[in-house]
């Protein structure tokens, strides 16, 4: 009942916050509940028996025992509010400031530890989360008083805050209860060692997370895309900018024990990186993120889980990475592959065209009197070789754009079609740029030769409404009209002209 009301809350605040704070926040609404009912006791380390990696699996798909739930709860939490916070550091180019921070808070860690020489999750958070601020405030302090730029400051602090943290956990691990503390967890991260007061911690940072960018979300994304017109408004760009670094240094503190200091960066830019690169709509990277995040958290638990004392932070990342490369491959929109693909295609599109064009041309130079062209009229116009020429046509054929016998070649009416569409796409550009531009008819020719294949239906009606005349190119040879090369027929732009044989007689 007690963690009922805070989903409630948050459920409550992704409604107030749109689609991608909606999603976060019946996330996190669902973990939040989820966590109510798991009253049992987690295992501790050292209590998990070594065992087949299929009874391992088994165990973690069930969920059947408490520290199996209390892992997967918690990368959840850490999903969400990593992947939040992480794409507003990608968006504002501030990847670097978050591995500073994750490192900066390993002071706080061991000091928290020294409270009462035991792993108390709120004296442990409490003193991360000082050291993340002292670390954040150091920072702005170096940048604004000396000439040193932000990543060299940024640089410095990561550097001396975890070197200050590494002596101090190794003294701390000389103590006689050092070697019991399970301290080194926070180093590279254990789901494992996740306790209820983890879970408690991780929790009411996800719900202050979701609940301050949802709140503020127009505020923040205007300050993050746009900071020069939010100042206008009078926005306190500072203020949200803080705020932000403070919200950034409770998730970093409340993935330390799931991540690890050394890896928790990875965590906030990694999924927000991928989520960047299957979508351009920052709500929906948003939901990406958070989604990405809390995929490769249960994934790296699940993988840690199948041994004993697997760190979880390191396949956490490996698993986020993975993510990350099959998006990098296989995006739609940005993926190498796709893109590939597209470019084979279009190049593909344009060697057909141009096959299409010269066709057109060889069948005009004798004035329309034969029906088919031979290989080597194709291969001397295109100044191409016999074979490669051979191949293009194959590809027409493949096409259905032309048909060929022996080394005759005839276009079908789509291959007709198309081709007058082609040559009119051309001899307009060239017969715009003489009459808009006033460039010389000999200098159009080369970027007719580029724009034919991109011209639209739109454009060439606006061409037609703009020219005074499109019946000839500025070299005088007849540009096709348009009802004609759609009737299949070789037709002039005045009309003149007669319809091939076997192609029923269209006009």
């Amino acid at each position: 009942m007690i963690a009922a009301s805070p989903g409630h809350l948050t459920l409550a605040l992704g409604r107030r916050a749109g689609n991608g704070y909606r999603f976060a926040g019946l996330s996190l609404g669902l973990a939040l509940l989820l966590a109510s009912a798991f009253t049992a006791q987690a295992a501790k380390i050292g209590d998990l028996t070594q065992t087949r990696w299929t009874e391992q699996a088994w165990r973690f798909v069930t969920l059947s025992d408490p520290v199996v739930r209390y892992a997967c709860l918690g990368t959840v939490l850490l999903g969400i509010s990593c992947g939040l916070l992480g794409s507003f550091l990608v968006v504002r180019r501030m990847a670097l400031l978050g591995d500073a921070l994750s490192h900066a808070v390993l002071p706080g860690v061991a000091l928290g530890f020294l409270w009462n020489l035991e792993k108390d999750p709120l004296a442990i958070f409490i003193g991360a989360l000082l050291a993340g601020l002292a670390g954040s405030a150091t920072v702005s302090i170096l940048t604004r008083t000396t000439r040193l730029k932000e990543d060299t400051a940024l640089g410095m602090v990561l550097a001396s805050f975890f070197g200050m943290g590494l002596c101090l956990i190794s003294m701390f691990q000389r103590l006689p209860t050092g070697n019991k503390s399970g301290i080194e967890t926070f180093l590279f991260g254990q789901a494992a060692a996740l306790g209820p007061g983890d879970i408690q911690v991780m929790g009411a940072v996800s719900l202050v997370v979701v609940g301050l960018l949802g709140l503020g979300y127009k505020e923040f994304l205007l300050v993050s895309f746009d900071p020069g017109f939010a100042r206008v408004l009078a926005l306190p760009t500072v203020w949200f900018e803080r705020l932000l670094v403070m919200l950034l240094a409770f998730s970093v503190v409340a993935a330390l024990q799931a991540v690890g200091v050394v890896l928790v960066s990875a965590m906030l830019i990694i999924p927000a990186a991928t989520a960047s690169l299957l979508t351009d709509r920052f709500h929906r990277v948003l939901v990406w993120s958070s989604c990405l995040g809390m995929i490769s958290g249960l994934s790296g638990a699940f993988l840690s889980f199948l041994g004993t004392r697997l760190p979880t932070g390191p396949f956490m990342v490996l698993s986020a990475s993975l993510l990350f490369a099959l998006a990098l491959l296989f995006s739609p929109r940005q993926g190498i592959v796709p893109r590939w693909y597209r470019q084979r295609s279009q190049r593909v599109r344009i060697e057909r065209e141009n096959t299409l064009k010269a066709i057109y041309q060889v069948l005009e130079s004798s004035g329309f009197a034969a029906e088919t062209v031979t290989v080597a009229a194709l291969a001397a116009r295109r100044r191409l070789p016999p074979t490669r020429v051979e191949a293009e046509i194959r590809s027409l054929v493949v096409a259905e754009f032309a048909t060929a016998s022996g080394d005759q070649v005839a276009l079908t009416p789509s291959g007709w079609q198309r081709a007058c569409a082609i040559v009119r796409n051309h001899r307009l550009w060239e017969l715009y740029l003489t009459h808009a531009a006033q460039i010389a008819p000999d200098h159009v020719h080369d970027d007719a030769e580029k724009i034919e294949h991109v011209l639209g239906e739109a454009m060439i009606r606006e061409l037609e409404r703009r020219l005074p005349r499109i019946d000839t190119d500025p070299h005088g040879r007849p540009i096709p009209s348009l009802p004609a090369s759609m009737a299949g027929a070789r037709l002039g732009a005045g009309g003149a002209g007669h319809p091939p044989v076997g192609y029923g007689g269209r006009s």
